[in-house]
């Protein structure tokens, strides 16, 4: 998703963005995990349920931390210091932060490779996955978020309104291709559960209150069924439950 660029460094009121150069500017040291121990910060409804399901589906150790997107909590001088984009995921290792699921999700599978979250031998089946979660991310989030964010695209109100009403259609256009061309079933990827199927899960479901008529998905509604009988995810929703 697209960047938070400008914030306000904490108490100096300096700005922060992008040098001519293509740097980042002030903005202060990445934070970093002292122990083996991951560190996850997530707020309930958003995308980073599906990197929460990846972490305990790996068998990974971590923590977690709550934010509170009511009270703007992402927006606090203290997060922007770990993720000034203001977002979630955000995940704390011990080589620096990371931000935006398919790079989580790629670096969960490649640190737990016991887990068998992806195709890590096969350079082909591992980009089809890569594909897979670049889509779910750069088109079918930014088609759900025009029906709460429109400022990110526009200034006023009937842009806002427009854009709402548009969101049953984009969404159900991206999902009817999903269901048709792209989910093999039983998961994603075929017979083996990968890291495609936790984002996949997560954007599911948001399909309800986003006026998207499920009884034409069957394959995508069955997904979702056989992803509520994983142990793995009736463990971590209890974690996001409002």
């Amino acid at each position: 998703m697209t960047a938070r660029l400008w914030a306000t460094a904490k108490g100096s009121g300096a700005g922060r963005g992008w040098t001519v150069d293509g740097r980042v500017a002030n903005l202060p040291e990445p934070a970093k995990r002292t122990d083996n121990m991951l560190k996850l910060y997530y707020a309930p409804g958003t995308c980073a349920l599906a990197s929460h399901i990846a972490l305990a589906e790996a068998g990974a150790p971590y923590a977690t931390e709550r934010l509170d997107f009511k009270a703007n909590q992402q927006n606090s001088p203290d997060y922007l210091k770990i993720n000034p984009k203001g977002r979630v995921p955000t995940l704390l290792t011990d080589r620096g932060v990371l931000t935006e699921t398919p790079a989580i999700l790629a670096y969960i599978a490649q640190s737990f490779p016991q887990a068998k979250l992806a195709p890590l031998g096969d350079p082909f089946a591992f980009a089809k996955v890569q594909a897979f979660n670049a889509y779910l991310c750069a088109t079918v989030h930014v088609a759900h978020a025009h029906k709460g964010r429109g400022y990110r695209w526009a200034t006023e109100e009937n842009s806002f309104a427009d854009m709402k009403q548009m969101v049953p259609k984009t969404m159900a256009a991206c999902f009817g291709l999903i269901e048709r061309d792209m989910l093999q079933g039983p998961w994603v990827m075929g017979e083996s559960y990968t890291i495609c199927d936790p984002y996949l899960y997560t954007l599911t479901l948001w399909l309800a209150g986003d006026g998207v008529d499920t009884s034409t998905l069957p394959k995508v509604t069955a997904h979702r069924e056989r992803m509520e009988q994983r142990s793995a995810v009736q463990k971590v929703l209890t974690d996001h439950k409002t």
